[in-house]
């Protein structure tokens, strides 16, 4: 029998103090028609402008993931959303006057209760799941950091973390039903150590913050003089480390509470997916940046996998975003080494690129003369090649820098490629631009055939003089 969408039965209010601006935000949560998904409202701005919750639009991940479209933000999303997730909501419009969601206690509890107390209500429409083909696998092994996802019958999530900290190391957690996450999963709370807290604090970001809004681990010796200033700071008597290293704030809802809020952050950045995953989810060491890069990384897989032919469209008649002499005022590259002829769309997240591949390319001479195909590792230079005018075009002067290979995976070649084709190359950022790193998944495409495909991570640096 097939599962129903569905929604809340009747409008419900909550309010609360968000945590780094410390301002009093109001959210309504509304009833929502089918297929209508998870949609933002900010009604404190003139037009009350909409954000779909969708990965698309997570604009940057810090201190929590972050929503921006056309310039409106909606700010630390992960719990709201995980508490939509994991009541079984499928269609909800979700209003709220301020940029940045209320912290509460740092889990999901008052997201959830708030909810049920609207009720929850079957749609008429059957529940559409996202299902995985092949299995998917984000990583980033400086940081030691694994996503995995696991073609199953249905959702499931098992988290593991190690802070290499004498109070926080080896912990996990497992949700093998959805159904479990209010009882499992809901209440458990944020965390961080005190040093981190000590720098928000320094760096006034933590206006509407107070100590019972985390966990707080305390992994070295801290002097009476640093409890007294942490008791003034959150108006509180007397503030003291217990012995299993974390502040007298509160206590522990379970020994493993750090792993399965972890565990909770997950499900709230998976549901920027836009649907329910038919997957098993296991997370090793996950952060919001490796949770939405890994979304990213599904989505496009999902996409590339349901829609092959999905090619992107190209009007030879159109006027170019960036014609040859544009992009060579972007790229330091020249003949014969320039492998880019046009770039036809571009925003801050994506590319799209084009060659056109004739006989006169110098390597047909050698490869192979008589049967000439151009070769792989030129493909992902020109698919490299596009992407860079992507992050040179976010610097003010792109002449003085230069995009650097860091690491290519997960190439597949499909197709040849041979005099007289028109290679379309499609890119999309996996993760923000950040330090000058760019992680990108391209596509490359002759007509509606996928001809090769990677994921390269590369660097810009500014030239030597």
């Amino acid at each position: 029998m097939s599962e129903k969408q569905k929604t809340i039965a009747q409008p419900v209010t909550v309010s609360g103090n968000g945590l780094h601006t410390g301002q009093e935000v109001t959210v309504t949560f509304r009833p929502a028609p089918e297929n209508h998904g998870y949609k933002f409202t900010r009604i404190d701005l003139e037009e009350k402008p909409v954000i779909e919750a969708l990965v698309d639009y997570v604009a940057d991940t810090e201190r929590g993931t972050n929503l921006v479209k056309n310039g409106v933000r909606i700010s630390t999303t992960e719990h709201l959303l995980a508490a939509v997730y994991g009541l079984g909501i499928d269609n909800i419009l979700i209003e709220t006057n301020g940029v940045e969601l209320p912290i509460f206690d740092g889990s999901a509890r008052v997201w959830v209760e708030t909810l049920q107390s609207a009720g929850i209500v079957d749609q008429e429409a059957d529940r559409e799941y996202i299902e995985l083909h092949n299995v998917i696998s984000w990583r980033n092994e400086e940081k030691k950091v694994e996503l995995v996802a696991i073609p199953n019958d249905k959702p499931r999530f098992t988290v593991m973390i190690d802070y290499e900290s004498k109070v926080l190391n080896n912990q996990h957690a497992t949700l093998e039903k959805t159904e479990d996450f209010v009882s499992e999963i809901a209440n458990c709370r944020t965390f961080v150590f005190l040093h981190e807290m000590e720098l928000l604090i320094k760096h006034n970001l933590i206006k509407g913050g107070d100590l019972s809004n985390a966990i707080v681990f305390v992994d070295r010796l801290i002097s009476q003089e640093e409890l007294d200033r942490l008791s003034t700071f959150f108006n509180r008597p007397k503030v003291e480390v217990l012995n299993e290293g974390i502040l007298n704030n509160l206590d522990l809802h379970f020994p493993n509470e750090p792993a399965r809020h972890k565990l909770l952050d997950v499900i709230g950045d998976l549901a920027l997916l836009g649907g329910r995953l038919k997957a098993h989810i296991i997370a090793t060491r996950p952060g919001h940046a490796s949770n939405v890069a890994f979304g990213r990384l599904i989505k496009e897989r999902v996409r590339m996998s349901t829609n092959p032919s999905g090619a992107p469209f190209y009007d030879p008649n159109a006027t170019p975003l960036y014609d040859i002499n544009q992009i060579k005022k972007l790229l330091p590259h020249r003949p014969p080494f320039l492998l880019i002829d046009k770039i036809i769309e571009m925003s801050d997240s994506h590319v799209v690129g084009l060659k056109n591949v004739t006989m006169n390319e110098g390597f047909f001479v050698g490869h192979f003369p008589d049967v000439p195909v151009m070769p792989g590792v030129l493909q992902i230079e020109a698919m490299a090649q596009a992407g860079g005018i992507l992050i040179l075009s976010s610097v003010k002067d792109p002449e003085n820098y230069v995009t650097l290979f860091m690491k290519i995976d997960n190439v597949r070649f499909r197709n040849r490629v041979v005099p007289g084709d028109t290679l379309i190359f499609s890119l999309k950022l996996l993760s923000p631009i950040r330090r000058g790193l760019c992680h990108m998944a391209g596509q490359a495409w002759v007509g509606d055939k996928v001809v090769m495909e990677a994921e390269m991570l590369a660097q810009i640096s500014r030239i030597s003089n």
